[in-house]
């Protein structure tokens, strides 16, 4: 599920994506100062103007993590990283394009565990956490999936569906485990926050949590190939991970961007979900994001930072 530097003046360093820093603009209020200066309400609009937020202005944005920030298969993919399946359409692209930033530096990678953040992952791809540095100003972070082991667990659990479409013979061979693997993890997703704000101790800090994957209850079985009484001891499973990111994103001043916004799972029809199935129906690998699921995460760290989606 879940497992860019030498160059001339005027050639951007792969992997990355140069923007130059913009405010909105206030045409509309302009109009109206004309239209309106002397009359009684003149005083009441400029009031209004000066209380309309301007964009972040954020000059140096890394974007760190996983497939699900990567966007395998997502419209097309990023060349320099093709090891990584970064799309040119996920939504560190979307929302560094939306916020004007004067630079990204997109090193998420298809496959990322917490380890890559700190060893290479490829021989052409630097560990992440590289990428920070003391005039970084906005990171964004999506890691710890690959950790869990979704991928596995849905993998054995569609094997185990076979013999119980209906039951939940996933819960019986798991019981316990994945709540431990969530604890497990919560020491490496503290220190990552630490090594975040050691590199760039100035950077406002996002941790992005995951798309909801599964139904509450139901399913699509063979569709998606969970048995029915699996499908909430999974979708409890992806909401314990998320709320362990969220704990520790508070521990550490951090702001967690919560995602999962039920209806929008892959179980839904295809232009109504934001993750895709087993079988794609829309362009994205298999249980990822699809274009979708990236503008809608665009659009919730876009709210979550208080800048205005156009």
């Amino acid at each position: 599920m879940f497992r860019p530097d030498d160059t001339s003046a005027h050639t951007p360093a792969p992997g990355r994506l140069r923007r130059r820093a913009t405010r909105l603009a206030l045409p509309a209020v302009a109009l109206l100062g004309l239209s309106l200066a002397g009359s009684p309400v003149a005083a009441e609009t400029a009031e209004a103007a000066e209380e309309i937020p301007e964009a972040a202005a954020f000059e140096e944005y890394v974007a760190i993590g996983d497939s699900f920030t990567a966007g395998p298969l997502v419209v097309q993919q990023q060349a320099p990283l093709l090891g990584c399946m970064q799309s040119g359409a996920n939504y560190p692209k979307m929302l560094a394009e939306q916020l004007g930033v004067g630079e990204l530096v997109d090193v998420s990678c298809s496959g990322a565990v917490v380890e890559d953040l700190y060893e290479a992952q490829f021989d052409d791809q630097p560990p992440q956490l590289d990428a920070l540095t003391p005039e970084t100003d906005l990171v964004t972070i999506g890691i710890g999936g690959n950790d869990f082991g979704f991928a596995d667990v849905l993998i054995e659990c569609a094997k185990r569906s076979v013999i119980s479409p209906g039951g939940n013979p996933c819960a019986d061979y798991y019981g316990d485990e994945l709540d431990q693997r969530i604890e497990n993890l919560r020491g490496d997703i503290s220190g990552v926050f630490d090594d975040v704000a050691e590199r760039s101790p100035d950077a406002t800090v996002m941790f992005v949590g995951y798309l909801q994957i599964l139904p509450e209850s139901g399913g699509c079985w063979p569709t998606v190939p969970i048995s029915g009484g699996d499908v909430p001891y999974l979708d409890q499973a992806q909401l314990d991970l998320n709320a362990m990111l969220s704990e520790e994103a508070a521990a550490h001043g951090a702001t967690f961007v919560d995602v999962l916004e039920r209806g929008h799972d892959s179980c839904q029809p295809s232009d109504v979900r934001w993750v895709e199935g087993v079988i794609p129906e829309n362009a994205a690998a298999p249980v990822h994001p699809n274009r979708a699921g990236m503008e809608a995460t665009t659009a919730f760290v876009s709210e979550a930072l208080q800048v205005p989606v156009p």
